[in-house]
């Protein structure tokens, strides 16, 4: 196997998927891996590592008043003894990102071995902790970027379900949240969604048009082969449409085993608007109370008739 492919050296083969977890960007990271040459990495958790969450999520329970959420390093960046302190960032900066390259070159390496990749491969990487992406661009302005968009509401209430009893997520470290608690689990998941796609927005303006793009999961769902046509000039990929066709034909929900999808599975619904219906009255509210500004801003209606009993 040849061993001379480093995304050191090949910056722009490097791809984030950047947004909201329950925004289907498993879904796309799975279509875009059936492109020709590319290493798919699923959810580094980078975010979750660099970018931790200050004040705790408990805070939204236990708080005298609603919290306003940051992260620890912006809390602590001023100061000389923290590790990614600003005054140092000149030393921690490149070291963090010889070690991300080493990490994703393994798995290429890996993925080449295998014979899924060959040449210079096209990374792509799922980072569901995409409140750290302004400072991921920053390692590595000439990656390219896909800020995959979706209507928080649907976020919300993906997440909520999948805090139920016996769902998939309490196999990877949740819980199960306690029904009369959960308008508190909304509003700190709405949070969440509201700052994490305030800093990719900010990421999104900053890098080069050039290597970046805007993808809407309605858009994805309504017309999933040309959004993948969008996609592949920002990526520098060259696809013909019956390739395409055949990608979104094999990865679509309907193909999916109904074994592997439902309430409780990581595929859950490709319906928008299922919050109406699902959610109550009070947690709807909140969701709107603490996204309603940035789903105005994006073009997803705010005015809403509660469906919930």
């Amino acid at each position: 196997m040849n061993s001379d492919f480093s995304l050191a050296d090949h910056e722009d083969r490097l791809v984030w998927i950047f947004g909201s977890s329950r925004s289907g960007s498993t879904w796309l990271l799975r279509m875009l891996s059936e492109l020709e040459a590319t290493v798919p990495i699923d959810d580094p958790h980078l975010g979750h590592h660099l970018g931790v969450w200050r004040p705790i999520p408990l805070a939204w329970a236990a708080a005298d008043e609603e919290p306003e959420l940051t992260t620890l390093n912006d809390v602590k960046r001023h100061k000389p003894s923290y590790f990614f302190s600003d005054l140092y960032r000149h030393a921690w900066m490149p070291a963090l990102r010889r070690l991300i390259v080493a990490r994703f070159d393994a798995q290429a390496a890996d993925a080449r071995a295998a014979g899924s990749a060959s040449g210079a491969p096209m990374v792509i990487v799922k980072e569901p902790g995409s409140h750290v992406a302004d400072l991921l661009l920053s390692l590595f302005p000439a990656s390219r970027m896909i800020f995959l968009l979706r209507d928080g509401r649907d976020v919300v209430d993906s997440w909520v379900a999948a805090h139920r009893k016996g769902a998939w997520a309490l196999r990877e470290g949740g819980f199960a949240a306690d029904p009369d608690q959960r308008e508190v689990l909304v509003r700190w998941l709405s949070t969440v969604w509201t700052y994490r796609t305030e800093v990719v927005q900010r990421a999104y303006r900053a890098h080069d048009p050039a290597r970046r793009v805007l993808v809407r999961y309605e858009e994805l769902l309504r017309d999933p082969v040309a959004q993948l046509q969008r996609l592949c000039g920002p990526l520098g990929v060259a696809a013909e449409l019956t390739e395409l066709k055949r990608i979104a034909h094999g990865n679509s929900f309907a193909s999916v085993p109904s074994a592997e999808k439902g309430a409780r599975k990581p595929i859950r619904s490709a319906k928008p608007g299922g919050w109406r219906r699902r959610m109550a009255a009070p947690e709807q509210r909140a969701m709107h109370e603490i996204m309603g500004a940035k789903l105005a801003e994006l073009g997803y209606l705010t005015e809403y008739v509660s469906e919930a009993a």
